[in-house]
């Protein structure tokens, strides 16, 4: 699931070849072209403005920045951007793909917005991060970011103390319950049809995690507005303030078909990747994928790192490829100097 967030100044799109273009204006995005930008490259970021942590209060775990407003963070990344010459422009990529290269074999490609306007790029950095599926609950995704989370490390402290329910998805839920047994000592378990085993009861038991293996029918919502409980299929009402749930999360690939970068599964059907190498390097010459579209379990730091890095990494591609084009003309003016200088002895 995202969230649009309010509309902000954008730049223009620059009529020339630039070094690289970002799909994705979130702390991978924004790192990764902040990084660019700093060693002089020209770098476009298309930003859709829906970012995954749009309805969150704050974000959290990251050091110096700890609680700051998403939407303040991704608004003092784009001035920093911008600060550097990089330009931020607001807009959904509907195709992503490769273009003739140089006769040097540089990578092209051609990147076109859902209005109708392109720009041709030497490299591309995929920051496009994912989206939160949730399990098929009626009235849950109306909480989603408030009172029903799924990161113990994003939201856990802010839910501390509140009687908190767990909505299995699958074997992975039973490892999240116990994250989240730390967090408070009323919780309770709803299997929803899934297997558990009596060696998991045993340790739910022994942390007095409460086990319901009746059917969830429904989320009942509180009067303020909140959670007042999850309604069974038999009637009862457990009240909870607070629900739990590991999304199945889905790398966003709209516009990126033609570049055939290669996915990879989650185990237990939990989501959904590009595959990439180190520093976010990809199969196909000239792209890069950083952040939640590649990792899909980091946080905003980690995903901030990774567009860091894999900035620098096609800074140093690109200074290569600058090499071998100076060469190349260089040798190409020696050549015609030589031939100049046949003909004048002839």
């Amino acid at each position: 699931m995202s969230v649009n967030t309010a509309a902000y100044a954008t730049d223009q799109l620059p009529g020339e070849t630039v070094d690289a273009v970002v799909i994705g204006g979130g702390a991978a995005g924004l790192n990764g072209a902040l990084m660019l930008a700093r060693s002089r490259r020209t770098v476009v970021v298309i930003d859709s403005g829906a970012p995954r942590n749009a309805p969150a209060e704050g974000v959290h775990g990251l050091l110096g920045l700890e609680g700051i407003p998403p939407g303040a963070l991704l608004e003092r990344g784009r001035e920093e951007v911008r600060r550097y010459g990089g330009l931020v422009v607001t807009g959904e990529v509907i195709a992503a793909a490769p273009a003739a290269p140089t006769p040097e074999g540089d990578p092209r490609f051609t990147v076109t917005l859902t209005d109708g306007r392109s720009l041709t790029a030497r490299r591309l950095l995929v920051a496009t991060g994912l989206r939160d599926l949730l399990p098929d609950v009626r009235g849950l995704a109306g909480h989603w970011g408030h009172g029903v989370v799924h990161c113990p490390y994003c939201h856990g402290w802010e839910v501390r103390d509140e009687p908190i329910g767990v909505l299995a998805v699958g074997p992975a839920s039973a490892h999240h319950a116990l994250l989240f047994r730390q967090l408070t000592d009323d919780l309770v378990y709803f299997t929803r049809g899934t297997a558990l085993d009596e060696d998991t009861r045993a340790r739910f038991a022994a942390r007095g995690i409460r086990v319901v293996d009746t059917p969830v029918a429904e989320v009942v919502a509180a009067e303020d507005g909140g959670i007042a409980g999850v309604r069974l299929s038999d009637g009862d009402l457990m009240p909870r303030r607070v629900l739990a749930v590991a999304t199945t999360m889905q790398a966003r690939t709209e516009g990126l078909d033609q570049l055939m970068l290669p996915m990879r599964d989650l185990p237990g059907r939990m989501g959904r990747h590009f595959a990439t190498g180190t520093a976010g390097t990809t199969e196909v010459p000239g792209v890069w994928v950083a952040g939640n579209a590649t990792d899909l379990s980091a946080q905003v730091g980690a995903s901030a790192a990774a567009g860091a890095l894999a900035g620098a990494h096609m800074n140093a591609d690109l200074a290569a490829a600058d090499t071998e084009a100076a060469l190349s003309a260089a040798d190409a003016e020696a050549a015609l100097d030589t031939a100049r200088l046949s003909v004048t002895r002839a």
